[in-house]
């Protein structure tokens, strides 16, 4: 029994029954061979195999010839990049030149182009399995409106489990930064709208459905002072810290320049070097770096799709992050950088990138699902509550089939298969114990008018100056 123990004897909200295999992630990593799962009061109530029947329950869903896991939860992304996906004059420049290509489109963002943006982008994340998403939104131009409320109203309408970021950018071309100055904003102004948005929006209770963290883009985009500032902040209104960090060599010659240190320095030297700290793509640490951000606990958000497209070519460290003691969890990153928001698709790049990099005994499948779920968790500071099945976890989970053509002869290990076989995608996905994805289709309507809006958002942003 936990202090959120739902068990009462009455009917369940939702059972899940007839799995091949249910992959808990718990602590002990239990899998259970033809379980299922009940869901109460949109946390797990109950779990078993076939020689225990489960409770009735008011929704009952199939899941015969699936695995059943724990749903994935996707620690980096920039959801507003949907708008500019496969931008012809950027899809072959480097970082930096493409931050620089595509910044004056993303300053034409407004409430419109966030809203749609985000119910694409969360959609999009639903129907591949992911039940939490963050999103690290910076851009926050000039009469652009409220963004992030905008973002968080599109979640709600999803029924999805979100983590926005009040992100920001401070450091102007003018002031040897990258962003245009219509994009950027005074550090005062700054940490007045974080302090109000994680008063409008954070939820800090078991099972919450939105919480805010507090997000400088990058080194080099941001002052030293700001950093130093929205830690404090942060500290204060015990909530997160996200920002970029290692992600380019380009990255390391700015911070050396700028600041005449390494960036991971800086990182620490302005007060990020703890574990309310998660961190985006991680890839260019060196070992002592890679022994300090894991003695201080600070999370990492693996995005192995990016970092293969506009990331200077580097295998992130993974598994030694993890070995040192820092969370490692998954990420999209931005819809404009990998051009999709797949996080099985991040998993089986995971899996392979860990293998090419170590060898064939460095990453199996097992450790990858739970990189996508308890270190995921860990990453956004929810620990046993998100990121795995047991009774008072929050009740997300997700049906994979894995039968057809591409799981013919797959027979011995289901968890194997997901990653191994495939491509495949959710049959349900369910949050809070609730269907947002069902029989692989969304549950809420409207989708044929959110496109429509969205193209005409994406083809604004996208036009000539």
């Amino acid at each position: 029994m936990t202090d959120h123990d739902v068990r009462g004897g009455r009917p369940a909200d939702l059972v899940v029954t007839g799995a091949v295999l249910v992959a808990t992630a718990d602590d002990a990593g239990r899998e259970l061979h033809g379980g299922w799962v009940a869901v109460t009061d949109g946390l797990v109530s109950d779990l078993g195999i076939g020689t225990r029947a489960p409770p009735p329950a008011a929704l009952a869903l199939d899941a015969t010839d699936c695995l059943v896991t724990p749903g994935l939860v996707n620690t980096h992304h920039h959801i507003y990049q949907n708008l500019t996906r496969s931008y012809a004059p950027a899809v072959n420049a480097s970082l930096f030149d493409w931050l620089t290509i595509l910044y004056p489109r993303w300053a034409l963002l407004d409430e419109e182009a966030a809203y749609v943006s985000a119910w694409v982008g969360l959609a999009e994340l639903a129907l591949g399995g992911c039940t939490t998403s963050t999103d690290h939104l910076y851009v926050h131009p000039r009469h652009g409106g409220d963004l992030l409320s905008a973002e968080i109203l599109a979640a709600g309408e999803l029924g999805m489990r979100f983590h926005p970021t009040r992100g920001s950018m401070s450091l102007s071309v003018k002031d040897g930064g990258l962003p245009p100055d219509d994009v950027v904003q005074d550090d005062d102004v700054i940490l007045a709208e974080s302090e109000r948005s994680v008063a409008t929006h954070h939820d800090p209770s078991w099972g919450a459905m939105v919480r805010v963290a507090l997000a400088p883009c990058s080194p080099f985009s941001v002052t030293a002072s700001l950093m130093r500032r929205t830690a404090e902040l942060a500290e204060r209104l015990d909530v997160r810290l996200h920002t970029h960090l290692a992600e380019d060599p380009d990255e390391d010659r700015f911070a050396a320049e700028v600041f005449g240190k390494r960036t991971v320095e800086h990182f620490e030297d302005v007060g990020w070097m703890t574990d309310r700290s998660w961190v985006a793509h991680c890839i260019y640490p060196d070992p002592v770096e890679v022994a300090r951000l894991g003695a201080a606990g600070v999370g990492v958000a693996h995005c192995p799709s990016s970092n293969m497209m506009i990331g200077g070519g580097g295998l992130a460290p993974v598994a030694e992050l993890r070995a040192a003691g820092s969370p490692v969890g998954l990420g999209c990153d931005g819809s404009a950088s990998t051009d999709h928001a797949s996080l099985w698709l991040e998993a089986r790049t995971a899996l392979l990138q860990g293998r090419l990099r170590g060898g064939p005994t460095a990453m199996s499948a097992r450790d990858v699902l739970e990189i996508a779920t308890r270190g995921g968790a860990s990453c956004l500071g929810r620990d046993g509550e998100i990121g795995q099945l047991r009774v008072g976890a929050v009740g997300d989970l997700v049906c994979w089939p894995l039968d057809g053509i591409a799981f013919a002869g797959a027979l011995s290990d289901p968890v194997e298969a997901w990653l191994r076989c495939g491509p495949v995608s959710a049959r349900h996905t369910v949050v809070a114990g609730r269907p947002v994805v069902r029989d692989g289709e969304l549950v809420a309507g409207g989708a044929e008018d959110i496109l429509r809006r969205h193209r005409q958002a994406a083809a604004r942003l996208q036009q000539r100056p």
